[in-house]
């Protein structure tokens, strides 16, 4: 994983990994972005669960997969959405309505869409997952 892009790499090799099955994954290097990304992942169902671990450098998080997710990714450009916006990239980034998860980072943290559209806020869309 060599990419410009640590959370593209990371969702990828999530979407790699579960796709083959694997029961864990190594996602190097970890950022907040990253860290927030999989709490949201975590908490619609679709990873077992993760831990950030110390490596002295900037630190690895290990992912325990579920065999949940058929698909993720990062979405670039990112795309600016408001609250009543999230329907539009619904249709864009997953595949049916009320199936899969947006990830949006809002001024209020990172969340899923439909948090987001429930507080009634915007923000970017960075990620999806489904």
């Amino acid at each position: 994983m060599t990419g410009n892009d640590p959370l593209a790499d990371a969702l990828s090799g999530l979407d790699n990994a579960d796709g083959v099955g694997k029961l864990d994954l190594t996602v190097q290097p970890a950022s907040n972005t990253i860290g927030s990304v999989l709490e949201v992942i975590y908490d619609r169902g679709y990873i077992g669960g993760f831990e950030f671990e110390e490596d002295g450098r900037a630190g690895r998080f290990e992912v325990e997969l579920s065999g949940a997710i058929n698909a993720c990714g990062a979405v670039k450009p990112r795309y600016s959405a408001g609250a009543d916006e999230f329907e539009k990239w619904e249709k864009r980034f997953l595949p049916a309505r009320d199936y899969g998860t947006l990830v949006v980072t809002t001024s209020h943290g990172v969340m899923s869409h439909y948090e987001a559209r429930e507080a009634g806020i915007g923000g970017q869309v960075i990620a999806y997952v489904y």
